[in-house]
């Protein structure tokens, strides 16, 4: 598919991964979307990229579906969807005091992190069987977001590995599920990255990070992973596929 003139949706785009591949999809012609709970952020990334902004929680249905028309009305139907809006957390499963992990804190980040890909997926797929195939049938193309948490997950992550986890096992199906409507299915599995979240830690911390990854011995730059994930729309045979990007990392158990 090519990207210019194509209407597209970026969740988690008012920061770190999302925002680098708003920006990309723009500067390759797309009209963006930029979806996050974080208004502000959103605002600030789609004034400058000539996109437009819409608060949005993933989890919610209502909330989702208020800006998938949205952006219809501003854009027309989007054919492209980047799901990259989530959240972390690092807890182990008997802490030092005896107790055992909140499940709450577990059942947020799954359901954010898959839950909520699921539901901004299955809306958005449900809008896109609608509209004309293009050139090869195809009609729309949609990127997850996981993790190499959910390959090598660390001491903690259980809730983060899991959730990521289902999103690689999602992959697959999905894009089985979808094929006869001509829409695409793909997921990245990130290492380490310079996100402004991880841009919090010690310097040392963050060098001693970088120092962990193989080739090349840096943290992943943003620009790096929205460059695949504009591939991934741009390659018409890529499909129902996993994609660690990640400088041949394997995590530490800590």
């Amino acid at each position: 598919m090519k990207v210019q003139g194509q209407a597209a949706l970026v969740t988690g785009g008012g920061s770190g991964l999302g925002e680098a591949t708003a920006r990309e999809l723009a500067r390759m012609g797309a009209k963006v979307a930029v979806l996050d709970v974080n208004k502000a952020g959103a605002e600030r990334v789609a004034a400058e990229i000539g996109g437009i902004a819409i608060e949005c929680d993933i989890t919610n249905t209502d909330s989702v579906s208020a800006a998938i028309e949205a952006a219809e009305k501003a854009h027309g139907p989007a054919r492209i969807l980047m799901n990259i809006a989530g959240i972390g957390t690092a807890k182990r499963v008997v802490g030092k005091d005896g107790s055992a992990a909140p499940l709450e804190s577990f059942a947020k980040v799954v359901q954010v992190n898959l839950i909520g890909t699921y539901n901004m997926s299955r809306l958005f797929a449900a809008a896109c069987v609608k509209l004309d195939p293009m050139e090869d049938g195809e009609r729309g193309v949609m990127m997850f977001t996981a993790s190499v948490a959910a390959f090598d997950g660390q001491v903690g992550q259980q809730a983060y590995s899991a959730s990521k986890g289902g999103i690689v096992g999602m992959t697959l199906p999905m894009a089985r599920d979808l094929a006869q409507h001509g829409i695409r299915v793909c997921t990245i599995a990130p290492g380490l990255f310079a996100t402004p979240l991880m841009k919090e830690l010690p310097e040392a911390v963050q060098e001693s990070l970088a120092k962990s990854i193989p080739f090349p011995p840096r943290l992943g730059k943003p620009e790096e992973f929205a460059e695949l994930a504009a591939h991934i729309v741009t390659n018409g045979h890529l499909n129902g596929e996993v994609i660690r990007l990640d400088g041949a990392l394997r995590m530490a158990p800590r």
